[in-house]
């Protein structure tokens, strides 16, 4: 027996997010039914359209804008000559949230991977090299990823800049703080030891 085409087809919208399988999106969708009423209901349906009329993609650095520029774009106390390259918005956010970081950002919308067919035209990469070559910036710290996909982009992008006088900086990675020595990977020790500085 199947449920109510209604139903049926709000099931499907959930399960094409990220970790939402077949039985957690099927009780997702029997929440909004039997839990919220038709008021919460619109209220959710107006914020998954708002976000697709009111949301754009800052035109300088890739982030989430309401206008042409983002705010943190927008912003003149920040450092508009350090640029910090990140995968994702997320990983943006991520930074931001520290409140130590006063430069400002380059979001490349993902990162090379040969396996999932994403190549270096497939992201955000011009703009930054735009703004290289109109001299707006003197350093860009890259803020891959530390994973094959991430290192490929970072090492990439040095060689894509490497021809500007600008400084490229990469943010260190390896062990977390109270983290067990035994217990790393093979790639976090070795990053651990590249990234090591005077004590």
């Amino acid at each position: 027996m199947k449920y109510p085409t209604a139903l049926e087809d709000l099931i499907e919208c959930f399960s094409h997010l990220p970790s939402v399988g077949k039985k957690t999106a099927e009780r997702y969708a029997l929440y909004c039914l039997t839990h919220m009423d038709e008021a919460d209901i619109v209220d959710f349906s107006n914020a998954l359209i708002g976000i697709t009329k009111d949301i754009h993609i800052c035109t300088s650095c890739g982030n989430l804008a309401e206008g042409d520029l983002c705010d943190i774009c927008k912003d003149s106390s920040r450092n508009h000559k350090q640029v910090l390259v990140v995968e994702n918005v997320k990983d943006l956010f991520t930074i931001e949230k520290i409140n130590s970081y006063r430069g400002v950002y380059h979001v490349l919308n993902g990162a090379i991977s040969f396996s999932k067919g994403i190549s270096i035209n497939d992201l955000n990469i011009e703009p930054l090299i735009d703004r290289v070559k109109n001299k707006e910036i003197d350093e860009i710290i890259l803020a891959t990823n530390a994973t094959l996909e991430g290192e490929t982009t970072a090492r990439y992008l040095k060689e894509l800049l490497n021809t500007y006088p600008i400084n490229i900086t990469r943010i260190a990675h390896g062990l977390p703080v109270g983290g067990d020595l035994s217990y790393a990977d093979e790639m976090t020790v070795l990053k651990a030891f590249e990234g090591r500085r005077e004590y």
